[in-house]
């Protein structure tokens, strides 16, 4: 079995899983017959000297996750290598679903029987895909609080579930934009009080944090925790000598359609690790950032991510949550498989399995 729990836990691995695998009539619709995150990834090409892409996946190829097999393959090697669960981007537009078939699937068949959560991605979709972020395909619209009760009733189905993840016995649970979300205590309170008329003892409810704000106040929001996850907004500087031709060199990257360029190195601590841990406040990792095969010249591009940078950002964020008690020791990791962000854990032509074998090793270490 992969289902496994343990009471001495270094850190609690949470990856995010996006489910953007298999054709859906929506992206038909949208953007031609069979489109999937494989449709960009697959045709991205390199826009400067150096551009790592196209991005090719390794072990588990350009999979389809209608598939069992490649479930079962997925949770397989994210417990192989220290993750306790996969966190599955969740869609509710007012009652409408979209590329809910995968977990759904995890759900009615019991497997894979590894850990895993859900994430309300509650944001609009629009064409960002095709580089057209102002074409909106589904409004992320608020009716009230009967739509509220509908979701829940909806999630409850997983919350139940022996797999699904939990803090002290309250499953844990992602919003996504939690600043677009309209009274957000009066929801999460109903929601808290819903899960206990289920029988559950309440649910722990996670912000993600983009606003920039270290101190911002989760709590008095209606949420247990947060992680940041902020973009720096200044682009990547080679020298001292540069700044003051910033806005030179940006005009010229704009007439040479070169995007948004960032050195990992510098930009993954600012962006998703607080100055201050505290409990309640998680860190997040990202192996690295590439979003340039859906958002082209308005893309965000990391430069110059290794396992060895990867490994130096990772024991920062074991160290922050090492002082926390044993349960809500989280690190988000942003994420399993976003293939068209060029953010992902699994294997790729390129790298292999080095990132997942950071993340193994620096457990291992830490144990012994």
């Amino acid at each position: 079995t992969l289902h496994k729990t343990s009471s001495d836990k270094v850190a609690r691995l949470i990856a995010l899983y996006l489910p953007q695998f298999h054709p859906i009539p929506e992206n038909d619709e949208w953007w031609g017959k069979g489109f999937t995150e494989w449709t960009n990834t697959a045709k991205a090409k390199p826009m400067f000297p150096g551009h790592y892409q196209p991005h090719v996946p390794a072990d588990l190829g350009f999979y389809d996750l209608r598939v069992e097999e490649t479930r079962i393959a997925q949770a397989e090697m994210a417990q192989k290598y220290g993750i306790e669960a996969f966190c599955y981007y969740h869609y509710w537009f007012a009652g409408q679903r979209i590329i809910e078939r995968p977990f759904n699937e995890v759900l009615e068949s019991n497997k894979p029987d590894f850990p895993f959560c859900l994430c309300w991605a509650n944001q609009t979709w629009s064409g960002i895909w095709h580089g057209n972020p102002n074409k909106v395909l589904i409004e992320q619209t608020y009716p009230g609080m009967e739509d509220h009760k509908k979701h829940f009733d909806y999630l409850l189905k997983a919350f139940l579930d022996e797999r699904y993840l939990k803090v002290d016995g309250k499953p844990f649970f992602i919003v996504y934009n939690p600043f677009e979300l309209p009274d957000s205590l009066k929801v999460t309170n109903f929601w808290r009080e819903l899960a206990k008329e289920a029988g559950l003892p309440g649910l722990h409810i996670v912000a993600e944090n983009h606003s920039g704000v270290n101190d911002w106040n989760y709590q008095a929001a209606g949420f247990d925790a947060t992680y940041r996850l902020k973009f720096p907004e200044t682009r990547a500087s080679w020298s001292p000598w540069d700044k003051p031709f910033e806005k030179i060199r940006n005009k010229l990257f704009d007439l040479l359609k070169i995007p948004n360029l960032y050195f990992y190195k510098k930009a993954v601590d600012d962006i998703s690790l607080q100055a201050e841990q505290c409990s309640g406040s998680y860190p997040c990792i990202i192996p690295n950032w590439d979003n340039s095969p859906r958002s082209g010249v308005n893309a965000r591009v990391f430069l110059g991510s290794t396992h060895e940078l990867f490994r130096s950002h990772f024991k920062k964020a074991l160290n922050l949550v090492k002082g926390l008690p044993k349960d809500e020791r989280f690190i988000i990791i942003k994420s399993w498989n976003e293939w068209a962000e060029g953010n992902y854990l699994e294997p790729d032509l390129k790298f292999g399995h080095k990132y997942l074998e950071v993340i193994r090793d620096e457990i291992e270490r830490i144990k012994k």
